[in-house]
């Protein structure tokens, strides 16, 4: 009834001035540990903070946003396969078109994301959610993702950024390291690695996501 409808009216307004009164009442400049990253940058292996930070100095955050993403994966395959849907119409030209030009251009756009992530705005998944908006258009066009990888190829896509990221983890445990520090001289090439195959396992996932449903040896 429309009457229920405007008794949320109140609620998400309060909502809204609880928003804007937080937003207003941040400070102008609030340095945290802004010093402390700086002070330790050039040991980090990239220079932007905010890659040193997640990729480094947190990168048990990053690894644990990427366990998260795989789970939510795994939670809606668990709910079964989606019902038959109805034939969908062939794509038209314009489509098939669009795909071929934007495929290329979307791969090459999450390429320099995760090249420039080591200096500028960028990195892992910034560049797997533009390589996975390839993906999807690519499924809308030619058809299911399974079609084109093997069911166990597609899952160790799936798993291979969370596999490497704890494989240096183990790595640095076994050198006598805490859990993710790296050597300074090896920090970026270590940082690039992570990034790059996570990358991939980011997209996998956001396009696998779309589909909905489990892939199967017999499809």
């Amino acid at each position: 009834m429309k009457w229920r409808r405007w008794l949320l009216l109140p609620l998400i307004l309060a909502l809204a001035a609880g928003l804007g009164y937080t937003v207003l009442s941040l400070p102008d400049q609030a340095h945290g540990l802004q010093n402390a990253v700086a002070g330790q940058l050039k040991n980090s292996g990239v220079s932007n903070p905010v890659t040193a930070v997640l990729l480094n100095f947190r990168g048990y955050d990053t690894l644990l946003e990427m366990v998260v993403l795989l789970l939510a994966l795994l939670g809606v395959w668990s709910l079964g396969a989606s019902p038959a849907a109805r034939a969908e119409p062939v794509p038209g030209p314009v489509l098939k078109t669009l795909t071929r030009f934007l495929v290329p251009v979307l791969v090459l756009v999450a390429a320099y994301l995760l090249w420039a992530g080591a200096h500028a705005p960028g990195g892992a998944f910034q560049a797997g959610a533009v390589l996975g908006a390839a993906g999807v258009l690519w499924i809308l066009t030619y058809g299911r993702l399974q079609h084109g990888f093997a069911p166990r190829l597609l899952r160790a896509a799936l798993v291979a950024g969370v596999v490497t990221f704890l494989a240096v983890a183990v790595l640095m445990l076994q050198a006598g390291r805490q859990l993710l520090e790296y050597p300074p001289a090896q920090a970026g090439s270590l940082i690039l690695l992570i990034e790059a195959v996570a990358t991939v396992s980011i997209a996998v996932t956001l396009a696998t996501l779309f589909l909905g449903t489990e892939p199967t040896d017999k499809e």
